[in-house]
């Protein structure tokens, strides 16, 4: 990667180019500022304590007259939902009738707010000598003349209140706007004469930041368009845009780096794949199986031969898988099934088998040909050479955020150090056990160097292979970290 450092000693930061630029405008627009504040000081004084008047009044229950009403119609008739007097709610208004009182400048809105101070008063009197009525129909009487009336009177005047404040507040209101507008009119005039300036100013700083960023844009074109390859900085005069060039020429020259190696790794994938496709189609195993379609079909053994066939054709169908190097768990599964029918017609009573694979797994994605190679393995490596009858189990287990898979036998097994030449084979990549190398090999690659393949056995027991794979759906993105 070249040197895509340009010097910076010779350049300015943008900080001190648009803190000049700052400076210019906003010298005078302090001015003008201070005295629109000091215009509209006074104006916002009264506006704001209007407002708090308005804001205080709201608080009012605009349900007030029914909620009351409501209350003691239920206290007068004796009901079952009588909580007594509303006593508090009348105290209540009257005590924001006199906070109100007291914060009021206008006339009309003193009189409407006195006004609902007395009547809530005189309610509270009226609301007491209900208790002196002698009968439910006098009590109903004092019901409709007094309490009906008076909540409606301190429900309108309370509205009144909020009028007149409203229009007090809407006068103030207009008055700030027309000092606003005669403060614009003075900025505006400003802002002619100073924009003059910072025109001229601007067109000049904005022709040193452009040009190189349009250079910079051109540069991004040609990496959009496949060119890789990093090249020298553009030379711009503030640092800021100078370190984007240099730093964004570095990362080209990585990115491309990484591309490279990326490449290789795709390489040796498909080389692994390739590889592992073709120990699985090999001669011997081929010709073994068409031997024994012939042998069923002189045998007139029509339905095992068919089954047999079909065994064949899908063990070849799941090994191409339409080109996809990722399949599913369930896939995996009708794969491994087809080879050991196969092999189980071959052998007939010298091996029997089981697989479970839990269908709540069946979902996740596994790479192609992972079990396969495992249980030729266990076949021809343990099972084959003993002359007890041999067992294969193939397992997946759920274990959190990853999956367990693994083929068991009860073969020959290996001594300890045979275990440790095929585990260190495993590692190295040396040709000794190349179906078991190559399985570990591409689930590294496609998942990761933690993920991957262990082996255990015990001579005259039997050995287990176990592949750990990250649970993860087919049609997630698979990321390894090369």
């Amino acid at each position: 990667m070249i040197d895509s450092t340009l010097s910076l000693k010779s350049k300015t930061t943008m900080k001190k180019l648009l803190r000049r630029l700052i400076t210019v405008i906003l010298v005078p627009m302090i001015i003008v500022i201070a005295i629109l504040i000091g215009i509209l000081c006074w104006n916002s004084f009264q506006y704001r304590t209007i407002l708090q008047n308005v804001t205080a009044a709201s608080a009012f229950n605009q349900n007030f007259k029914d909620d009351i009403d409501l209350k003691m119609f239920y206290y007068v008739s004796d009901s079952a939902y009588a909580e007594g007097k509303p006593i508090e709610e009348v105290e209540s208004a009257r005590k924001l009738a006199e906070t109100l009182l007291e914060q009021t400048t206008e006339k009309d809105s003193i009189d409407s707010i006195e006004s609902v101070r007395d009547l809530c008063q005189t309610l509270e009197l009226r609301m007491n000598e209900i208790d002196d009525a002698e009968s439910y129909d006098e009590g109903m009487e004092q019901l409709e003349n007094n309490i009906y009336i008076l909540t409606d009177l301190v429900q309108t005047y309370m509205y009144d209140y909020l009028y007149h404040e409203s229009v007090y507040l809407s006068k103030i209101q207009d008055e700030i706007e027309q000092q606003v507008k005669l403060v614009i009119f003075m900025i505006l005039a400003l802002i002619i004469v100073v924009g003059i300036f910072v025109v001229i100013y601007v067109s000049r700083l904005t022709e040193a930041i452009t040009a190189p960023l349009t250079k910079l844009t051109g540069r991004v074109e040609e990496i959009s368009n496949g060119d890789f390859e990093p090249k020298e900085p553009v030379d711009a005069a503030e640092i800021e845009i100078q370190k984007l060039s240099n730093v964004f020429e570095e990362m080209v020259g990585k990115l491309n780096y990484l591309i490279q190696e990326n490449k290789k790794v795709e390489r040796r994938k498909r080389h692994a794949e390739l590889e592992l496709l073709q120990a699985q189609i090999n001669p011997h195993f081929l010709y073994n199986t068409l031997d024994t379609i012939i042998w069923l079909i002189e045998a007139d053994k029509k339905q095992e031969s068919i089954s047999m066939v079909s065994s064949l054709s899908d063990f070849f169908r799941f090994c191409l898988s339409r080109g996809k190097d990722i399949i599913t768990l369930e896939e995996e599964e009708k794969h491994v099934l087809s080879y050991l029918a196969i092999q189980k017609t071959r052998y007939q009573d010298r091996m029997d088998y089981e697989v479970n694979i839990p269908k709540s797994l069946y979902q996740f994605a596994v790479p192609k040909l992972t079990l396969q190679p495992l249980v030729e393995n266990s076949i021809y490596h343990g099972i084959k050479l003993q002359r007890e009858k041999g067992h294969i189990r193939v397992q997946a287990t759920d274990i959190g955020d990853k999956i367990e898979l693994s083929v068991t036998d009860n073969g020959a097994g290996m001594t300890a150090e045979r275990l440790s030449e095929m585990r260190q084979a495993i590692e190295t990549g040396e040709r000794i056990g190349f179906g078991l190398r190559t399985v570990h090999e591409r689930v590294q690659l496609f998942f990761g160097e933690e993920y991957g393949l262990t082996i255990t056995s015990a001579d005259g027991v039997g050995t287990t292979i176990t592949v750990v794979i990250p649970k993860q759906k087919q049609d997630e993105e698979v990321l390894v970290d090369v």
